[in-house]
């Protein structure tokens, strides 16, 4: 997160029991040259809200969801005015319950209704949403973005009957399943692993130079899905349209769709079928990226020859600093993993995220140990979700 995201944070606090939001807000403004939108104010770092309450209670409206939405790339910061305290909370889409104040269109399609104070979470998996955690929640936040978080939302706010359903798993499924860490140990082991290793990075050195233009990008979702774009699209033609527009430093990039599988890139060989995700990790950054679909997942491996792998690619300034194929089940990979179950809707099992520091770690020092016995485990506690 931005050094001037701390400097906010310090400013604000040191005008605690000013009890005065405009007084505030026009010193906040002053002070770091905000921009101002209507109610919010931002900068290229981040945008904050001011709103005053008379006690810690806090079930004013504060913001629409179009305004959010607006901000939601960048930490969105809801400050309470009380009389004694100024309190400062992340609101970006991800720590939203649900939406309360004027709703009743809400839609995915339909972006409609404003946030109460109250609808902003004050812990999300076990982290405070207070200042000291407001790093780490953005990294979670900055993985699943407005376009994921907004089907839960609407959900949530209409008590609709939720989209898709939770992977139902019979006895046969749940053997395949708990077989998979052995499956992923022989195919780690075996010629078919360093033949897929050897695929994709020919690909990779093909479009290196599009790569290292690409990890620029701020977005983190954009970022992403571009380069695993780069590297695994099938359509050479159109691939290469948006490559030399991403060379040339174009604003309009040609439009491309990712697969939305459980991998990006797909292989089958004799004895094993591969599903590999491809993911760039900005080596100076402290980001946690996305994992997969928990069900998603336990559908996959439920197949007899299932493997599912990661490629990642780290990435510097002006560098590709390694490529590392390894099994979800790589052990500091699995232990790495982040469960983000009470933010998914009713009828899923959630999605997982990595910790960032642990790819680091595993880009410049790769290896694929698996523990067995642990990766069972960990299996059995996604299918109990």
């Amino acid at each position: 997160m931005n050094r001037a995201v701390f400097e906010l944070i310090d400013h604000i606090r040191a005008h605690d029991g000013i009890a005065d939001k405009a007084a505030l807000s026009k010193l906040t403004q002053q002070k770091f040259a905000l921009i101002t939108d209507r109610s919010v104010y931002y900068s290229s770092h981040y945008a904050i809200r001011f709103s005053s309450t008379r006690s810690n209670s806090f079930s004013n409206t504060v913001v629409a969801l179009s305004t959010i939405q607006k901000y939601d790339d960048l930490p969105f910061i809801v400050c309470q005015v009380t009389p004694t305290k100024n309190i400062l909370y992340l609101a970006n889409t991800t720590f939203l319950r649900k939406i309360s104040h004027s709703s009743q269109d809400l839609r995915v399609d339909n972006i409609k209704g404003s946030i109460n104070g109250s609808d902003i979470v004050r812990a999300f998996n076990d982290l405070p949403n207070e200042p000291e955690y407001f790093e780490d929640l953005f990294n979670i936040h900055a993985a699943i973005g407005f376009s994921e978080n907004l089907p839960r939302i609407v959900e949530a706010t209409n008590n609709i009957v939720p989209f898709g359903s939770k992977f139902s798993i019979s006895d046969f499924s749940v053997e395949a399943i708990l077989n998979a860490p052995a499956r992923a140990t022989s195919f780690v082991q075996s010629p078919e692993y360093n033949r897929l290793k050897s695929d994709l990075d020919s690909r990779v050195s093909r479009v290196t130079e599009a790569i290292i233009v690409a990890g620029l990008i701020e977005n983190v979702n954009v970022r992403g899905r571009m380069i695993e774009y780069m590297v695994t699209g099938e359509d050479e033609k159109h691939k290469n349209q948006v490559i030399e527009a991403v060379l040339q430093g174009h604003r309009e990039i040609p439009k491309f769709r990712n697969t939305n599988d459980l991998g990006d890139y797909t292989r089958v060989f004799d004895q094993f079928e591969t599903a590999t995700d491809v993911k760039t990790k900005i080596m100076l950054l402290n980001s946690n990226p996305k994992a997969y679909n928990i069900d998603k997942l336990l559908e996959y491996l439920s197949k007899d020859k299932s493997v599912f792998m990661f490629y990642f690619i780290g990435i510097e300034p002006d560098k590709i600093v390694n490529q590392v194929l390894v099994s979800m089940f790589q052990s500091d990979l699995m232990n790495s993993t982040i469960v983000l179950r009470h933010w998914a809707g009713r009828n899923s099992r959630g999605v997982t995220q990595f910790k960032g520091s642990a790819l680091n770690k595993l880009i410049l020092s790769p290896n694929n140990h698996i523990n067995k016995r642990a990766s069972r485990e960990f299996l059995q506690k996604l299918i109990c979700l």
